[in-house]
C-alpha cells in the first residue's frame, strides 16, 4: 500500500491494569515506511563486524547481569512471571552470544539491523509487518486459554493467563517484551514496519528515545525507507 493511501499511524494503548501494576512502564513506537528488506546485506555484515569488536571491549560475561538496564529488565521479568536466567532480556541475550563466541542470528537485513541497534543501546526492540496488523494495538494481561504462536513455533501454545501480551483487533502479536508472533514477523516481503522500543519500569524515556533514534537510523541506513512519525505510548 502506498504511503499516501495509509490513513493513520498505528499506536499502542497500555491497559489500565498493566499501568497500575507496572507504573513507569513506557513504550515508544516508530512507523517506518517503504523499506526494502533483503536476505543479506554485505554492508550490514561489515558493520556487524565492527559492532562485535565494540561489544567485546565494552562488556564481560561475569558482570553483564549487573548492567543497570539489564537489571531493570530482569526485575520486570521476575515480576511478570518469567525467569530471566532462562528467558533473557533480548539485548543481554545477544551480547552474551557475542561474548561466548557464537554467531549472531542472520534473519534478514531489517531484523539484523534492529538487533544491532538493540545491542548498541541495551534496549529491547520489536518490529512488526504493519500491513499485517489489524486495528489498535493493546498491551494487556492475557486471558487463560488464549493462544499464541511465536516466531519459529510450529503450533500455537495455550497461555495460562496473566502474561503481558500485545494484541491487535484479531490476534496476539507479542508476549512482551521478549517474543513476537509468527504471523506479523518482518520478512523480505515487508514494506511498512512498526518498530516498538520496549521499556520497563526503571528505564527513563530519554534512554528509550535514544534507542529509537539509533534503531531508526540503522533500519533506514540498511533497508532504505523513512520514518513517517513516532509516538510515546506511555
Amino acid at each position: 500500500m502506498a504511503l499516501s493511501e495509509r490513513a493513520h499511524f498505528m499506536t499502542l494503548k497500555v491497559a489500565s491494569e498493566v499501568r497500575s501494576r507496572f507504573p513507569g512502564l513506557q513504550v515508544l513506537a516508530a512507523d517506518i515506511r517503504n523499506v526494502k528488506v533483503v536476505r543479506e546485506s554485505a554492508e550490514l555484515e561489515k558493520f556487524k563486524v565492527s559492532m562485535l569488536a565494540e561489544v567485546e571491549k565494552r562488556y564481560d560475561l561475569q558482570s553483564l547481569k549487573d548492567v543497570a538496564v539489564f537489571r531493570a529488565y530482569r526485575d520486570f521479568f521476575w515480576r511478570a512471571g518469567l525467569d530471566p536466567t532462562k528467558v533473557r532480556p533480548a539485548a543481554e541475550a545477544l551480547i552474551r552470544r557475542i561474548l561466548r563466541g557464537s554467531p549472531l542470528p542472520n534473519i534478514n537485513s531489517l531484523v539484523d539491523a534492529y538487533n544491532l541497534a538493540s545491542i548498541k543501546t541495551e534496549i529491547a526492540l520489536a518490529a512488526f509487518d504493519e500491513d499485517k496488523l489489524k486495528g489498535e494495538l493493546v498491551m494487556r494481561f492475557a486471558a487463560n486459554g488464549e493462544k499464541f504462536r511465536g516466531i519459529g513455533m510450529q503450533e500455537p501454545k495455550e497461555l495460562g493467563g496473566g502474561e503481558i501480551v500485545i494484541s491487535d483487533a484479531e490476534k496476539l502479536v507479542a508476549i512482551y517484551p521478549h517474543r513476537d508472533a509468527e504471523e506479523t514477523k518482518v520478512t523480505e516481503e515487508t514494506r511498512n514496519v512498526l518498530l516498538l522500543v520496549c521499556g520497563v519500569p526503571g528505564i527513563k524515556e530519554k534512554i528509550l528515545a535514544e534507542a529509537e533514534k539509533v534503531a531508526v537510523d540503522y533500519v533506514v541506513r540498511f533497508c532504505d525507507g523513512r520514518e513517517f512519525t513516532s509516538k510515546s505510548t506511555g
